[in-house]
């Protein structure tokens, strides 16, 4: 007779599926995300201990990394095949793996995911591996309460809540990338906020802004006599933000000798204070922002490739203002709501402005915008002449955009879309390479697609 934790899939009635990661951060967001789909999951650190568990255990899929230290995920799908010939093995793999992992197909893995992973294809993956109907998308955690300091009415900004209300409950470690102003330190609040850790303090460091010289007393802080200045002991942010979260925001202008030591910490949570031999252990998690390209950045040589991959478990993207129109006005509506105390709002040809300009900077411009307006009005009524001299110019350039106009210019984008997501057999990855678009701004466009009825599958 089987024990109890060695029951049939049937009788155990939900699949079990054993997960295999040396990454704590990795193994939580796989962990978190997989329970919350309704599957039972096991985790190790090690491919020999995921050997072990399946000759120990029952599972009807292994998902295992491929850069582990010990056996590899590659070793570890060889030996696996030799005991259990007909287990599912879905392999995670860095880009640079991908040679690797598709050679390893050969070898008897059922697919690999590239990182950083793209939640709605592992579930794809998972259900048509162990043989599930695909049925609904995953399960978005739509109880989680929106907070008042957020709007999010476009499509694209509902898909990236969706995606941050699965994250927020791992340990996982997330990078958010987006232009400047998009709201990247808004969607790391939500994440602090939705996660276990909420009760715990946030701590924020803006790279960009904190000279060389210092940002490395910041982060890990000093003893004191560790330098000229260093008058009395400095506790740093890392230590500050244990059993809560850290973000680390413009992680690009972090210097290569300072993402050295940042490696550390996201490998084993440790670090030392500047004078200091003694080490100290953080629990922090680690959240990242960008507004760079960081494949770029690490094929230039000035971002570090294994810091990269550490930071990069998950990535959020938010698109830019002026691709998620539908923010707009209830953007402005908020903030002539903060300035003017409740007691403001705009005419309609305001709005048209509004509505037609491209917001370079985004939510941050849009903010100060109105701002701007709200102190030269002397009424409660926002007109044109309050707005900045380029935000009116964009109102008065360009005729009115009629409904039929806007729905001929979503259809010929979507179009294009889904002719492109068929010609590359409905690789994300391709397709969106081919439309020069980020593999994330793709996906936001293919959930809107579903909500409104087109099958993208």
């Amino acid at each position: 007779m089987p024990t109890e934790t060695q029951k049939t899939p049937s009788q155990a009635g939900h699949p079990r599926i054993l997960i295999v990661d040396d990454d704590p951060g990795q193994r939580s967001l796989l962990d978190s995300f997989l329970r919350g789909q309704g599957f039972e999951t096991e985790t190790v650190d090690s491919g020999a201990e995921g050997l072990a568990r399946l000759r120990a255990g029952r599972f009807d899929m292994m998902i295992s990394d491929v850069r582990m230290a010990g056996l590899n995920g590659l070793e570890t799908l060889r030996l696996a095949r030799k005991e259990h010939a007909s287990l599912p093995v879905l392999l995670v793999t860095a880009f640079t793996d991908v040679r690797d992992a598709v050679a390893a197909m050969r070898d008897g893995a059922v697919n690999y995911l590239a990182k950083p992973i793209d939640l709605d294809e592992l579930l794809a993956c998972v259900r048509q591996a162990i043989g599930l109907s695909e049925s609904a998308p995953p399960r978005s955690c739509e109880e989680k309460t929106v907070p008042d300091f957020l709007v999010a009415r476009s499509p694209m900004m509902r898909a990236v809540l969706r995606d941050a209300a699965l994250i927020a409950p791992s340990e996982s470690r997330v990078l958010i990338s987006g232009e400047s102003g998009v709201g990247k330190e808004i969607l790391a609040d939500v994440l602090h906020a939705w996660s276990t850790r909420a009760d715990g303090p946030m701590i924020k460091v803006n790279c960009a802004a904190i000279p060389e010289a210092l940002l490395e007393s910041e982060l890990f802080g000093h003893e004191r006599g560790a330098f000229t200045s260093a008058h009395a002991r400095r506790i740093g942010r890392f230590e500050e933000a244990c059993q809560g979260t850290i973000f680390l925001d413009e992680i690009t202008e972090m210097s290569l000798a300072l993402q050295a030591k940042l490696l550390r910490v996201t490998q084993d949570g440790r670090f030392q204070r500047i004078g200091s031999n003694r080490e100290i252990q953080t629990s922090a998690r680690i959240l990242a922002a960008t507004n760079r390209q960081l494949e770029e950045e690490v094929k230039r040589g000035r971002f570090r490739e294994d810091l990269f991959y550490r930071l990069n478990v998950v990535e959020l993207n938010i698109p830019p203002l002026r691709e998620r129109r539908e923010d707009i006005l209830p953007l402005a509506v908020r903030f002539i709501e903060e300035f003017a105390r409740g007691r403001g709002r705009f005419s309609e040809t305001v709005a048209a402005c509004l509505e037609r300009y491209a917001w370079p900077g985004n939510v941050r411009e849009l903010r100060n915008a109105m701002e701007r307006a709200v102190l030269l009005s002397r009424s409660e009524l926002i007109l044109p002449e309050h707005l900045p001299t380029r935000v009116r110019a964009a109102g008065e350039a360009l005729p009115p955009k009629t409904l039929a106009d806007a729905s001929q210019l979503e259809a010929i984008e979507r179009d294009a879309i889904l002719r492109a997501l068929r010609q590359h057999r409905f690789n994300r990855t391709e397709t969106a390479k081919s439309l020069g678009i980020s593999r994330r701004t793709l996906i936001y466009k293919l959930q809107r697609f579903r909500e409104q009825g087109y099958g993208v599958e």
